[in-house]
């Protein structure tokens, strides 16, 4: 949690996850102040949820690109933002992003499922054990 453990850092990772890979966009999208932005990407890259990447020499310029690390995060941000569209949005005029299936172009609503049967699944619907190490899962 320490890598999330900030607001920024948290809205960073969800420009980077709809494309934004380079500093100015960034700093214009969020109205971030540029030594924040700059400090919260280089512990994103320390962290090694970021690649630093030069796509121009000459002044040398970098973008940012997501590392497996982070594109594990997905679930994550996607299920903070159905939560906050459900549960802090205020009134109907309120705006929610709609995710779309680069596949097929259809409004996609991601959901928890069990990998087994594929049911949905919520808070209510687990238990918990802890699996000793080594052990394979059953």
């Amino acid at each position: 949690m320490d890598v999330l453990s900030d607001r920024w850092t948290f809205l960073i990772l969800r420009e980077a996850f709809f494309g934004v890979r380079r500093y100015g966009q960034m700093q214009r999208n969020l109205g971030i102040a540029r030594n924040v932005l700059a400090d919260r990407l280089r512990q994103l890259v320390a962290d090694g949820m970021f690649e630093r990447v030069r796509y121009r020499t000459d002044p040398d310029w970098y973008e940012y690109r997501l590392t497996e690390r982070a594109l594990d995060l997905y679930p994550v941000i996607v299920g903070l933002m159905r939560w906050a569209d459900r549960h802090l949005a205020t009134g109907e005029d309120a705006d929610a992003l709609e995710l779309l299936h680069r596949s097929c172009g259809k409004p996609a609503e991601p959901y928890l499922a069990c990998s087994h049967c594929h049911e949905p699944l919520t808070g209510r619907d687990i238990d918990a054990r802890v699996r000793p190490a080594g052990s394979s899962p059953s």
